[in-house]
């Protein structure tokens, strides 16, 4: 038995919470999975995973297993992380998750160059506009674009910012009118981004101090990339993050509206489970990104 290779099938069992979604991880069976694990408590003498045919849970002995083995492993990661440093060469799965429009404005130009300087490296990038829970789901990263995280098992690591502006096509504008000051946005058709903290609030910022817009948004989309095309459609005005708006007006497709108002700007985090710290492929895909953030 190989027992790291048990360990770490092992941990990934009780992160993931089921056998099939961490034998799809790891690119083995369940059947094999349940084999193995067996095997190793038949070696302890004791059961780590109390299972049945529609429910499993982790034993008090087992749990004592996965803390004494995520420390070994995660002892044994740092020393291959350095090793790997040394020789510039990275190999394994990375699994990475974003939000659709960060993924495809951001991530996605900068992916070939990095899988090019990282030819050994397998690579999952899952792009959800929903905040996914990275244990359950496997990921080793995920990148947010949000005001604040709540949950104190991950750890988040600030690096980078986004500016939230509000725009309009130039033909909408010229059919409804220009809003001249806050108030004058009450008057308009609202396209909002159905996920965000500020769907039916803008607390804006601008020569009077902080005023605070109540909305009812005609439109809700759940994406970005949807809202800036229905923008440039001419169905409302609406707020976008500058990685998404930029391009569109450098082409004239949008205009800002208010441009002496800002909105809060948004941390983009590099999330991580805090037990599992930054390894070298995480380090070396925000490395990669990095310039990308500075554009």
């Amino acid at each position: 038995m190989d027992k790291l290779s048990v360990m770490n099938a092992y941990c990934r069992i009780v992160d993931r919470g089921s056998f099939a979604r961490a034998a799809d991880d790891l690119g083995v069976s369940p059947a094999l999975l349940s084999r193995e694990i067996r095997l190793l408590e038949d070696s302890l003498g004791t059961v780590l995973l109390a299972r049945t045919t529609r429910s499993m849970s982790v034993t008090d002995a087992g749990r004592m297993y996965y803390d004494e083995a995520q420390a070994i492993l995660a002892a044994v990661g740092r020393v291959e992380d350095r090793i790997r440093e040394g020789s510039g060469a990275l190999s394994g799965h990375l699994r990475v998750n974003a939000s659709s429009s960060f993924g495809q404005m951001v991530i996605a130009p900068m992916l070939p160059g990095f899988l090019d300087a990282h030819p050994d490296l397998r690579l999952t990038l899952s792009m959800d506009d929903r905040v996914v829970d990275m244990i359950e789901g496997g990921f080793d990263l995920s990148i947010r674009i949000r005001s604040g995280l709540g949950d104190s098992t991950l750890v988040a690591r600030r690096i980078g910012t986004i500016r939230q502006g509000i725009f309009a096509a130039p033909d909408y504008l010229a059919l409804h009118g220009t809003p001249e000051t806050p108030e004058d946005i009450a008057k308009h058709r609202i396209v909002g981004f159905l996920l965000a903290d500020h769907l039916a609030e803008w607390d804006l910022s601008g020569p009077d101090g902080a005023q605070k817009l109540t909305l009812d948004p005609g439109l809700r989309v759940g994406n970005s990339m949807v809202l800036r095309d229905l923008l440039i459609a001419g169905h409302g005005i609406g707020s976008l993050p500058n990685f998404v708006s930029d391009p569109s007006v450098a082409s004239g497709a949008l205009v800002p509206v208010l441009p002496g108002y800002s909105l809060p700007s948004r941390d983009i985090c590099a999330v991580t489970a805090a037990r599992a710290g930054m390894d070298a492929r995480v380090r070396a895909f925000l490395d990669a990104l990095r310039p990308a953030l500075r554009d």
